[in-house]
């Protein structure tokens, strides 16, 4: 094939490897750079290009070997006619308006890939805003008139935020781009199949201010005026937490929290099917949906305060967080990363336990397993290397370094003398969760010393490494233990899980971490410590 054009060497090279028809691919671009030659082809479908299946070829220039190739080719089950039924002077109108600005003389028919493995035929349309500095590709059905879906020319999403490893705005807000996960939230943070928004809505998450309530089932996330997706609120610290530009950086940063626990829940397990809160399904389409969470900010009546109601799958979660007034200037929760994954975390452990009905936490005795689980799993998401510290939650919320638990979380019985048999006379949930959050964390510390950290846990949870075993098993313990669990049904519950997923390969190290703080084989009624391991480890 040596003196055949890159065209032709790259059609040749597709149609073999994709097994495709030459009429199925559409020579788009190439060049040569550095003795290396690149082709990008499209998917074609009746002469209709897709917007978004394209496969890249990098030959070795002069001997045509293939030094590279990559596709996002599909192979939909559903593909929408080719001849549109709605008018492109239409499409661009709605467009126009949708987006709040002008049509930019240049539009084109194609076929846009949908994750539910289905493809639509699109008006893919210019749409500018030079006073706004806006400019989209907006991708109109031909045959519905709905805005499908929308390329962003400017930028990406970009929110500034506490990243999800820092406790709280103690530490710092900064500028991130692109932060989504499109395994986890295929359409982004801020669109579905059939909604999209501009503000801090979305599939998964709703963040508004105060009582208001918008919730998946009657709501349209479409707002009123479009703009660049870029979410840039400082929050200051010497003003008020209730000064407009606070509360902006408040409802941010909830958003992006949220939805960063929503996608890494979904990572490890947590979807649709097995309960999660999503406005649609999408993928999973035998799952209930109608359920994002609705995450209030600045909610009042009340003070110093979050919470979180989970109610059944397929009804929206609310959590209410409130201005806190323990310092001067009062502070917002919302910017306290550790206390909103703490609030997040019931969502998780109220769902997964029992099946989804949110029923099967309600003794005094698991209630206080699901704050620890809250706590355990705030702890885990501000993780930043193999370093085992102590840890509080808290601590800039309630502006003291001692946080809001009576001992920081620790491998110390010196600095957390917290054992099993601590739960004994415990009337309040609250402190039975301490104990619990305590015996997670010497687990986790445990299999981190063996296994090492994962700084790409968040998103990939198929390594072997110490903190990705850890959040494996806190998801599918969850799953697997009774409704209304005691200390030890929770416990032989991670054993299980262990057993299930990793062969008991974890067995002797989490029952010494386990019998550590007296919950060990014989640990018994009445909250008696016992620190025995099973015969051979």
């Amino acid at each position: 094939m040596v003196g055949e054009s890159l065209e032709s060497r790259a059609r040749f090279f597709l149609e073999a490897k994709a097994n495709l028809t030459r009429s199925c691919i559409e020579y788009h671009s190439g060049f040569a750079l550095d003795g290396i030659e690149h082709a990008y082809l499209h998917q074609v479908h009746n002469g209709i290009p897709f917007v978004n299946a394209v496969a890249n070829v990098a030959f070795k220039e002069f001997d045509d070997s293939v030094l590279s190739y990559g596709s996002s080719f599909v192979n939909p089950h559903k593909i929408a006619p080719s001849k549109p039924a709605f008018d492109v002077k239409s499409a661009i109108e709605i467009a126009e308006k949708m987006l709040d600005g002008d049509y930019n003389q240049r539009f084109r028919l194609a076929y846009l890939a949908r994750p539910d493995n289905s493809a639509i035929l699109v008006y893919a349309i210019h749409i500018r805003n030079e006073e706004a500095n806006t400019f989209y590709e907006a991708f109109v059905d031909a045959h519905t008139g709905e805005l499908a879906s929308l390329t962003n020319f400017v930028a990406g999403m970009a929110y500034r935020v506490v990243p999800i490893q820092r406790a709280s705005f103690a530490e710092g807000q900064e500028m991130i781009v692109n932060p989504e996960d499109l395994t986890a939230s295929p359409y982004g943070w801020h669109e579905n199949r059939t909604m999209m928004s501009a503000g801090t809505a979305g599939n998964n998450i709703v963040t508004h201010v105060g009582t208001s309530l918008l919730d998946g089932t009657s709501a349209s996330f479409m707002d009123d005026e479009w703009k660049a997706l870029i979410f840039d609120y400082p929050y200051s610290a010497s003003a008020a937490a209730t000064t407009d530009e606070n509360l902006d950086a408040a409802r941010v940063n909830a958003f992006y929290v949220g939805n960063i626990v929503h996608d890494l829940a979904w990572k490890y397990g947590f979807r649709p099917l097995t309960f999660n809160f999503q406005a649609d399904t999408i993928t999973d389409q035998w799952a209930r949906g109608d359920d994002p969470i609705n995450i209030r900010v600045q909610t009042t009546p009340g003070s110093n305060d979050a919470t979180c109601t989970v109610p059944p799958d397929g009804t929206p979660s609310v959590c209410k967080l409130y201005v806190w007034n323990k310092s001067s200037p009062t502070r917002d929760v919302s910017l306290a990363n550790d206390v909103l994954v703490h609030e997040l975390g019931h969502g998780i452990s109220g769902r997964l336990t029992g099946g989804g009905t949110a029923a099967c936490l309600q003794t005094l005795e698991a209630r206080g397993l699901g704050e620890g689980w809250s706590d355990a799993l705030a702890e885990w998401t501000e993780q930043k290397s193999a370093v085992i510290t102590d840890y509080v939650i808290g601590a800039w919320i309630n502006n003291n370094p001692a946080g809001l638990r009576t001992y920081p979380y620790s491998t110390s019985a010196v600095t957390n003398p917290l054992r099993y048999s601590s739960v004994a006379g415990q009337t309040t949930h609250y402190p039975i969760g301490e104990v619990w959050a305590n015996i997670l964390h010497n687990v986790y510390a445990a299999l981190v010393a063996m296994h090492g950290w994962s700084a790409s846990a968040f998103t990939d949870p198929d390594t072997t490494h110490g903190n990705v075993v850890f959040l494996r098993l806190f998801f599918d313990g969850l799953s697997i233990q009774p409704c209304n669990p005691t200390f030890t049904a929770a416990r032989d519950a991670w054993i299980q899980a262990d057993l299930n997923r990793y062969g008991g390969s974890h067995k002797c190290l989490l029952w010494t971490a386990f019998a550590s703080r007296g919950l060990g084989v014989n640990a018994g009624p009445g909250y008696i410590d016992d620190s025995t391991v099973p015969a051979g480890c």
